[in-house]
């Protein structure tokens, strides 16, 4: 068979990456190739399931705005798709007087990261939000969430799908490599097709 674009991979970062790209440029003939027999096998699968809010990222970087950003569109995306999910935050605690310091800086990089509800509690309210916790301060974060990101990569495995992309399971890549002539350049800047080989 011949594809425009080939994503080598069925986790949740080839099917993200696969369904940004038809819904870009739905012309072209899309696959994503998986080695395992169904998509998001391995860790994609087998993760903690964390909603991160976007506490501990660089305030400014990159990887600050999109874990915030992402954390948004995730809830976002599994309201639409009916994909459950838990908004239970978390509580990072701080269990002994040397560590204040450094919740209390959390807490600050948290909020210049525009984390939404991020708080600081005392011993009380610990309590009052977990009983088996006991701590002198802790840093309330309701954002946090939990989700099946395997129920979410095979839910953007479906919309790739339905958009016209195609997905070979049990199709190992083992090799790559230029074609020896390139077609006429597309409208898309796609010049220099690829060879891809696999063990069927």
């Amino acid at each position: 068979s011949s594809f425009d674009v080939a994503v080598v991979g069925a986790g949740i970062v080839g099917l993200a990456a696969a369904r940004e790209l038809i819904q870009r440029h739905p012309s072209l003939a899309f696959a994503v190739l998986e080695k395992e027999q169904e998509p998001a096998h391995h860790q994609s699968g087998h993760n903690s399931g964390v909603i991160h809010s976007g506490i501990y990222y660089t305030p400014g970087s990159l990887k600050a705005k999109l874990c915030v950003q992402g954390a948004a569109l995730c809830y976002k995306y599994c309201e639409q798709k009916g994909i459950p999910y838990r908004q239970c935050g978390k509580l990072i605690v701080a269990v002994d007087h040397d560590e204040i310091p450094r919740l209390k800086a959390l807490y600050e990089r948290g909020l210049q990261n525009n984390v939404p509800g991020l708080k600081l509690i005392g011993a009380k309210e610990i309590q009052e939000k977990e009983p088996f916790c006991r701590g002198l301060m802790a840093l309330d974060s309701p954002y946090t969430g939990i989700v099946d990101f395997k129920q979410v990569a095979q839910s953007y495995a479906r919309d790739f799908q339905e958009a016209g992309g195609t997905i070979l399971t049990d199709f190992e890549v083992t090799n790559m490599e230029m074609a020896k002539e390139s077609s006429p350049e597309s409208e898309d800047g796609l010049k220099y097709p690829i060879v891809v080989r696999s063990k069927k």
